[in-house]
């Protein structure tokens, strides 16, 4: 499958098979005409998919390749001298390119180093999460994370390619594949009630995965569209961001140490939904389709924190303005809308546990 981002000069191909990673070089002359790479990725996911892609890339590239722990912890900025200083040791220059091998962290932090070392080199993604494949190795959103909040420091820069290979979802673990079932969810959520009913009707995982690819492209091409007609996250957009408040604060609670992004999504879209039921902003029963979907491809819908713990960080989010927030509910199932609220929207009942 081949989709195209349409951005103009920014335009980029994504493409979507099975056993992809094997067939990069096919692809990668697509995106840049140099002869030096640097791929980065880390300390899970290089050494299981590493060499093939080195394989893939051998005669016609000179590669080079840095590899970091795994883990949110990794996209700071303490990690963009040494990727800086690989890059220099390279002889990387602009008119070669960065390529992101792994799953969110590492496309975010790639993509960031891309887009400020010598004020813009070519990227490629390629996404080996399913998180990943379905979200953030889309539309050109980098960045990294400070103490105060994730995703504060970043850009829009995006990808001149984007490979997804679904077949290295074999050897992601259960809960990260829970973890990327959550914005496939989301989709379903804000755009895409067929999508959710496919969803409800497979029931779990291993009952849609034969249909992988088809699922991911279907995510894929809503965020294309969304990103097409709001490449600045300035109106439409926003949609992808339903659950995402809540979501960044209980990461940012828990310092990116208990639920990991996809979860706390996940928790975020139910709470969230079941109080604008209660304010009669959702249709009644949206959040019961939710938690029962949620159920079913083992996410969670709770975290047990009380509200008030976490708006200090809500006060933080990079969305927050002048303490007005833009917040995206559901009318019902598959469709969106953008909620202007205060900050006292999420502290009506401060007793109430999320």
């Amino acid at each position: 499958m081949k989709l195209t981002v349409d951005l103009g000069k920014n335009s980029y191909p994504i493409y979507i098979e099975n056993n992809l990673l094997e067939r990069a070089g096919e692809r990668i002359p697509q995106a840049f005409s140099g002869k030096r790479i640097m791929i980065i990725s880390d300390d899970n996911v290089y050494p299981l998919y590493g060499d093939t892609l080195e394989r893939a890339l051998s005669g016609a590239y000179e590669c080079h390749h840095l590899v970091l722990p795994h883990g949110e912890a990794t996209k700071s900025f303490q990690s963009l001298p040494g990727i800086y200083t690989a890059m220099l040791e390279a002889k990387i220059s602009r008119s070669d390119a960065v390529i992101a091998l792994g799953g969110g962290v590492i496309g975010d932090l790639a993509g960031f180093a891309a887009a400020s070392f010598l004020r813009g080199v070519k990227f490629i993604q390629i996404p080996t999460s399913l998180l990943a494949q379905v979200d953030s190795s889309v539309g050109g959103k980098v960045a990294v994370d400070l103490p105060e909040g994730k995703n504060l420091v970043g850009a829009f820069y995006q990808p001149s390619l984007v490979l997804i290979d679904p077949s290295a979802l074999d050897t992601l673990p259960t809960r990260f594949i829970n973890d990327g079932m959550g914005e496939v969810i989301k989709y379903g959520c804000i755009k895409d009630e067929s999508l959710f009913q496919t969803l409800e009707s497979y029931g779990s995982f291993a009952a849609l995965k034969e249909h992988l690819p088809e699922i991911i492209g279907r995510c894929v091409d809503i965020k294309r569209i969304v990103v097409e007609h709001d490449q600045f996250d300035t109106g439409e957009r926003m949609l992808l961001n339903f659950g995402h408040t809540l979501a960044h604060t209980i990461e940012q609670y828990y310092q990116y140490g208990r639920e990991s992004h996809g979860e706390a999504v996940s928790i975020g879209m139910y709470q969230l939904t079941l109080l604008t039921e209660q304010e009669g902003l959702t249709e009644k029963g949206t959040a019961t389709r939710i938690l029962n979907i949620l159920n079913a491809y083992g996410l969670p819908s709770a975290c047990g924190l009380p509200v008030d713990a976490l708006t200090g960080a809500v006060k933080l989010d990079k969305k927050n303005l002048e303490n007005r927030l833009n917040i995206v509910l559901l009318h019902g199932i598959g469709d969106s809308y953008v909620h202007p609220a205060s900050i006292d929207f999420f502290e009506k009942d401060h007793d109430r546990r999320i």
